[in-house]
């Protein structure tokens, strides 16, 4: 039979016995992926203080270096241009939204782990055109590059986490890869401060080079682990799904937890081709965006819950304090080394973030992402009403900053790793990698809407909002808030296979309250001895094997 078939599946009927227990070997494997944040978190926030660097500024604009006693007008003017600095900063996503498309596709191919290999390998080529430029065209091709690879791992690391990790420390672990993101932007930030005042290449060619260590670490280390379970089923290749997951939970094939979590996914899987079939290439993509808007579980309804998640989070605002919050901080006239208050905004941002690995699994995902978005608007209307109102007085700038820091604690430890945690378990395994994808490339697109317009609303020479720019933050962050409460489903403590089931029977409001009742196996089949029924086990095979 296909892809060397397991002749027998144990199954089981018990909800409590579908996954085996934690064990720090499972732990360590699931979370070793979520390092591929770092450089996803380091390149996005490295363009933040080389675009404030007096050298790359001379060297881009061709501006002379300010005097030894600037006035504000001359050290306003000495910046980049707006649509220099939109484009410099806009053109890494361009690059990480079609990226996030093409991974959704090729992880379906090739696999989880060897789609992240070649991301690594994209971003390697990427950073390299980057450190090698001396002026614009070169650095604009290399951030496209880096982009791509950055939207394969932005993807696929996510989805590889979801799939791999036990389902009670699932958020952690993928909040783990939020984490990373923050401990790389705050590299950057360390980095981009300490070659900051060179006035040669090494200004941010250093900054960019570093890069390459991240890509290496990753791309080598995840070729040592399994690749997904879910993956394998996939495909058919139930033989090398049960082995994957004998790797990943410390168990050997043989035992009942490997066998019963495996017949739950075959069966599962099984019951979703049955309701939305396979069929030629095109209309797995259009799979996507089948079924009513009314109904919760339906993969149009999840697709939209996906996409809207990731753009929502984008919506917060945060990236504007990591992207130009030198810019910003200069704006405000009263503070002297807007490098360091960036640099505290990060660290701020790195030391939220850890509390979510407890709070999404005590509380979980709905709850954070209501009373975060809460928090968020909150403060950003505060920003915004004492920078209008006394925004020249040094003492009202200090609560400004304040706030600021308040708002990045609340993104950090809800909205920063719950988004990533949901769009990587609504999905059914035959969309699951090109609906986060999907999901993935919409964080990018507003990620680049947001990095191309944000240029014209603050510099000095076009809107000029300064303060005010956080009442539209404020009011996006609202939208937020009222989204989170009736459209986000509670997915804590259930199998990707169990959120199945969860989104079919109960609605987003009422979803914290609903528990398992019954397996997919039982559902769909067992023979007397326990097993799987041997024909659900040849279909996904032969299914798997054509696909």
């Amino acid at each position: 039979m296909p892809g060397g078939a397991v002749a027998e599946v144990s199954a089981t009927t018990d909800v409590n016995r579908i996954e085996a227990p934690i064990t720090w070997k499972a732990y360590f494997m699931c979370a070793f992926a979520a390092f591929g944040g770092i450089y996803f978190g380091y390149d996005s926030g490295y363009i933040n203080g080389v675009k404030g660097m007096p050298y790359f500024i001379h060297q881009q604009t061709g501006k002379p270096y300010l005097g030894p006693d600037p006035s504000d007008e001359e050290k306003a003017a000495f910046a980049l241009e707006a649509w220099r600095d939109s484009l410099i900063t806009s053109i890494l996503s361009a690059g990480t939204f079609f990226g996030a498309i093409i991974a959704g596709d090729l992880a379906d191919f090739i696999g989880r782990r060897l789609t992240i290999i070649a991301g690594c390998t994209v971003f390697m080529v990427g950073v390299i055109l980057q450190t090698a430029s001396a002026g614009l065209g070169l650095l604009v091709a290399g951030r496209l590059i880096a982009g791509f690879g950055v939207g394969f791992v932005s993807a696929i690391i996510i989805l590889y986490m979801s799939e791999c990790s036990p389902k009670k420390i699932r958020g952690a672990v993928v909040s783990g890869y939020q984490f990373a993101i923050t401990i790389g932007l705050l590299l950057a930030a360390c980095v981009d401060y300490s070659t900051q005042n060179r006035l040669d290449t090494g200004s941010y060619r250093i900054p960019i080079a570093i890069q390459m260590l991240w890509a290496l670490f990753l791309g080598l280390g995840i070729a040592f682990l399994p690749d997904s379970p879910r993956y394998f089923v996939k495909r058919g290749k139930l033989d090398k799904a049960a082995n994957s997951l004998s790797r990943l939970r410390g168990q050997p094939v043989s035992s009942d937890f490997v066998q019963n979590e495996l017949a739950e996914i075959v069966a599962n899987h099984e019951y979703e081709l049955q309701v939305v079939p396979q069929g030629s290439y095109w209309s797995s993509w259009a799979n996507c965006f089948k079924g009513g808007l009314s109904k919760p579980s339906s993969n149009l309804r999840r697709t939209i819950l996906g996409t809207s998640m990731q753009m929502m989070q984008q919506w917060t605002g945060v990236n504007f304090i990591f992207y130009f919050g030198t810019t910003f901080f200069n704006q405000l006239g009263t503070i002297n080394n807007p490098f360091l208050i960036s640099l505290i905004t990060t660290l701020v941002n790195v030391c939220s973030t850890p509390i979510s690995f407890w709070t999404i699994e005590r509380f979980g995902r709905r709850p954070l992402l209501i009373w975060g978005a809460l928090g968020m608007l909150i403060c950003e209307f505060l920003v915004a009403i004492m920078g209008t109102v006394d925004g020249d007085n040094p003492a009202t700038v200090r609560a400004m900053i304040a706030f600021i820091c308040i708002y990045i604690f609340f993104f950090a430890s809800t909205w920063g790793p719950g988004a990533w945690v949901v769009i990587g378990e609504i999905f059914p395994l035959p969309i699951r990698s090109r609906g986060v994808g999907l999901s993935t490339s919409s964080n990018w697109l507003w990620n680049c809407i947001i990095t191309v317009i944000t240029p014209y609303l603050v510099n000095e020479d076009k809107a000029f909002l300064q303060a005010k720019v956080f009442f539209l933050w404020g009011a996006l962050c609202t939208a937020c808030f009222v989204y989170a409460y009736f459209l986000v489903p509670e997915t804590k403590g259930l199998s990707l296979e169990q959120v199945d089931k969860m989104l079919e029977e109960t609605t987003p409001r009422n979803s914290s309250k609903w528990v398992p009742h019954t397996t997919f196996a039982a559902e769909l089949g067992m023979t007397e001895k326990g097993t799987l029924a041997p024909e659900i086990v040849e279909d996904v095979e032969r299914k798997g094997s054509v696909a």
